[in-house]
């Protein structure tokens, strides 16, 4: 089947970059202000019917009828999931993934248990993003990524009272071993950060991609995007395997370089 995922991060109110879910320029770079997010809604709602249901329901649907579904999915656990985003998605009559890196849960900045478990009886999905929010998760050892999984997936159990079926990778990269490590965690759902629309699987968890969205991505692609047209789609691929190949050569000095990148091209305000 096809799917199309997005990829959010925080929306916040103008001069509240660290208001919500974590710091830095490197994760200021992923958030969204509020005014800006409301143009990326109203322009989907002119292209494109995203889906109120969970993936889970939307792949078994699609497993007998192939067909293209459109998802919005938020990472990290930030407060402004509770605030700014599910409220504006419920406007629209949506739903969204949120996806909690639960050592953070009930930290500044972060969702509380009791937030989690009202946006869940409110319709919208909570999967888990690991524990400590590893950037580089394809660098764990094995124990490392069982424990990623399996725990924070017992502690959303924990405060939502059923289990943990669905997941997002920190980072977004994916291995066998990162997929494997899930599965054996339960989740049956795994979202990277590859912009593909296709589907692939490993023992018996289904791995999707997404597009992720930027501070400086606009309404015009997020458009594109929800349409799934072709040059969209390939300008993120290319970025996406040029920043992997980058990854690989580079391993944790990439990631000093992209902070220092950062710190330079985002305005202070």
């Amino acid at each position: 089947m096809k799917l199309i995922a997005l990829e959010y991060h925080d929306v916040v109110t103008p001069g509240g970059w660290s208001s919500s879910g974590f710091t830095g320029p490197g994760s200021a770079s992923y958030k969204l202000l509020t005014s800006e997010f409301d143009a990326h809604l109203d322009a989907v709602r002119e292209v494109a019917l995203p889906h109120t249901d969970g993936v889970l329901d939307v792949i078994a649907r699609g497993l007998s009828r192939p067909r293209e579904a459109l998802l919005f999915t938020f990472d990290d656990g930030g407060v402004s999931a509770y605030r700014e985003i599910a409220p504006r998605l419920e406007r629209h009559g949506w739903r969204g993934h949120f996806f909690i890196a639960t050592d953070f849960l009930g930290l500044p900045g972060f969702m509380t248990p009791a937030e989690l478990r009202e946006l869940s009886a409110r319709g919208h999905v909570i999967g888990t993003h690991s524990c400590s929010h590893p950037l580089r998760m394809t660098a764990q050892s094995h124990a490392v990524l069982e424990r990623e999984w399996k725990q924070s997936a017992d502690v959303l159990a924990d405060v939502l009272g059923k289990p943990t079926t669905v997941g997002s990778i920190p980072g977004g990269s994916l291995s066998r071993a990162v997929g494997a490590a899930a599965a054996r965690a339960g989740l049956r759902a795994l979202f990277t950060s590859e912009p593909v629309m296709r589907t692939a699987s490993v023992d018996g968890c289904v791995l999707l991609g997404r597009f992720t969205l930027r501070r400086w991505s606009d309404a015009t692609v997020v458009a594109a995007l929800a349409q799934g047209r072709a040059a969209a789609r390939m300008r993120q691929w290319t970025k996406w395997n040029a920043a992997k190949l980058a990854k690989a050569v580079g391993g944790t000095a990439y990631l000093h370089v992209r902070q220092w990148l950062m710190e330079r091209a985002l305005p202070k305000s």
